[in-house]
């Protein structure tokens, strides 16, 4: 989903999840549970760490990690999706904290956490500033974790032919095409200060009815995050024919891919 990153803040870029709030909680697909468990083997996100999960969204992240008994605070610009996720943290009983800012400017003081995560968000942030902000906040020996889960075009499969719809309604998107690997996030945590980075992906394939891939897609940057109301309508239904036609199987079967990148503050 990210071939081609900016390092724009979304209210910078024109870009407001918080349009695509209702969609982003019923609709896009978590962090699988799969990746917490390899985080955990390499003393990521267990017990007792205090974590903040900047950009958190609806909070896909920070549910993880308050699930293995972290101390969980998320971090976000937009309201409605930290509104979207206290509900959800409340249909688990999971008490995470959460704040309205901006990962280039936190408010938290030196050293507080033990683990700082961003989960599918780097590429919105100022990424020199954020990850100085990130060092900042890290005690000593804490670490930071950027993860993605994406999405990816493959030939002929209906990634690869939604992301050209995608485009034909908003040539101006520019995540079409992603590998769901980040090698440039390597670089700005090592002109932070950042030791003994380590990263690891797989894949995993997420199963979608029609129409909560519809959902997905609208809330999404390319469509309900950037364009107007009457022409996200437009497009989800020349969405929902394209499905009907070239891909009527039920559920749609999409592969993803899961990318890691630790280091940690010396």
């Amino acid at each position: 989903m990210d071939a081609t990153v900016t390092a724009q803040h979304p209210t910078d870029s024109g870009t407001d999840f918080g349009r695509t709030a209702g969609d982003y909680a019923r609709h896009r697909a978590g962090f699988p549970r799969s990746l917490f468990a390899r985080l955990r083997e390499r003393g990521v996100g267990i017990p007792g760490q205090r974590v903040l999960d900047l950009g958190t969204g609806t909070g896909s992240l920070a549910r993880g990690f308050a699930r293995a008994g972290s101390l969980v605070t998320g971090l976000d610009i937009a309201p409605q999706l930290l509104e979207q996720a206290r509900a959800l943290d409340r249909a688990e009983d999971l008490q995470i904290e959460y704040r309205v800012a901006r990962a280039e400017a936190t408010g938290f003081g030196d050293g507080q956490f033990d683990l700082v995560s961003a989960g599918q968000c780097w590429h919105w942030f100022d990424r020199p500033r954020a990850a100085a902000e990130v060092r900042r906040l890290l005690r000593r020996g804490g670490q930071v974790l950027i993860a993605h889960f994406d999405w990816l075009p493959l030939p002929g499969n209906v990634v690869a032919a939604t992301e050209a719809l995608i485009l034909k309604h908003n040539p101006a998107w520019h995540l079409a095409g992603g590998t769901g690997i980040y090698p440039r996030w390597f670089g700005d945590l090592r002109q932070a200060g950042f030791d003994d980075l380590e990263s690891f992906s797989y894949d995993e394939t997420v199963t979608y009815s029609r129409e909560s891939w519809r959902g997905r897609i609208r809330a999404s940057a390319g469509v309900a995050a950037s364009l107007p109301p009457e022409r996200v309508v437009l497009f989800d239904q020349e969405h929902a024919e394209m499905l009907a036609r070239g891909f009527p199987e039920e559920p749609l079967r999409i592969p993803h891919r899961v990318f890691a990148l630790t280091a940690t503050r010396r």
